[in-house]
């Protein structure tokens, strides 16, 4: 594979196989992560503090290497503080989902934030949406309510689990907005590591508040350190590698295997069975992620730094 060459289509994108094999593999990074949020015995919170630290020395090594076009003036500072206290609540109510839903659940609600992204950028524009973007909202109004009530028929527990999930989707928005204004002076590695800096001590203050365990017990540290490589490291950085080789179509079908990969994990590794109308709920919201991934959108931010 070594000697794959890259193939332009007429929109300029240059697509190996590397970059194809990095895509796919950077999602399958980031589906495996709440598993190891499961394993982990710090408690959820502790795990996404974990995740922004340990890999910091790293990104900041990245960023070193980067040339920044802008300063780090003190309005930028003021963006980067507010997009990671943004990107540690959306870690934080994430994480606590995890717990308390499917796995497949789980990350297809965390990635609602396309759909509400799609949302702020119609409220920026100051129009109602097209009709392709109406049946995108409306898909994924049905399939949330359908995998909410699929979850309250099982427990209160795992609806509460669909929630944080919902909400942390809502959360990496908040995030994402800043997080793009300040990523158009600064690098991509520039910004992840001074997120990062920014979140780590919200996620240690709230594990703290709520009673968490900060340091690993008998399970040891490979899942939190795995977590942190799988979702900081691998999953962000092949992400970025490959993202502006693909047309935002191939970009969307890429993340719809977040979601299965992690109900398969569910099934493998928790038992967690899916019925029917689960799938069903989980393709009407797969859908619709698809479409909002995939539609134009004037002066909205496109994706993570």
């Amino acid at each position: 594979m070594s000697g794959a060459t890259s193939t332009a289509d007429k929109n300029g994108y240059q697509a190996s196989a590397w970059h194809f094999v990095a895509l796919l593999a950077g999602n399958a990074a980031l589906a495996i992560g709440p598993w190891f949020v499961r394993l982990a015995d710090t408690g959820p919170v502790s795990v996404g503090f974990w995740r922004m630290l340990l890999p910091l020395p790293i990104l900041l090594l990245l960023a070193r290497r980067e040339r920044s076009e802008a300063p780090l003036d003190m309005k930028r500072a003021g963006w980067i503080v507010f997009a990671g206290i943004a990107f540690a609540l959306d870690l934080a109510a994430w994480h606590l989902g995890i717990e308390r839903t499917r796995l497949g659940n789980s990350v297809l609600l965390a990635n609602s934030g396309s759909l509400f992204l799609m949302v702020w950028g119609l409220v920026q524009l100051r129009r109602m949406p097209h009709r392709n973007e109406s049946v995108a909202i409306f898909a994924a109004l049905t399939g949330v309510a359908i995998l909410l009530g699929r979850s309250f028929e099982i427990s209160p527990r795992t609806l509460l689990g669909d929630v944080l999930c919902l909400a942390a989707g809502f959360f990496y928005v908040l995030y994402l907005i800043p997080a793009q204004k300040v990523r158009e002076g600064l690098g991509q590695w520039t910004v992840l590591s001074l997120v990062s800096m920014a979140a780590a001590p919200v996620l240690f203050v709230i594990a703290y508040r709520v009673g968490e365990p900060i340091l690993p017990g008998p399970v040891g540290w490979a899942p939190v350190v795995a977590m942190a490589i799988t979702g900081q490291l691998i999953g962000q950085a092949l992400i970025v590698y490959s993202l502006k080789n693909f047309p935002p179509l191939i970009i969307g079908f890429a993340l719809l295997t977040q979601p299965a990969l992690a109900a398969l994990v569910g099934f493998l590794a928790f038992g967690e069975v899916l019925m029917p109308l689960d799938f069903l709920g989980m393709a009407l919201v797969a859908a619709a992620l698809l479409v909002a991934r995939t539609t134009p959108r004037q002066r909205a931010p496109t994706g993570t730094p």
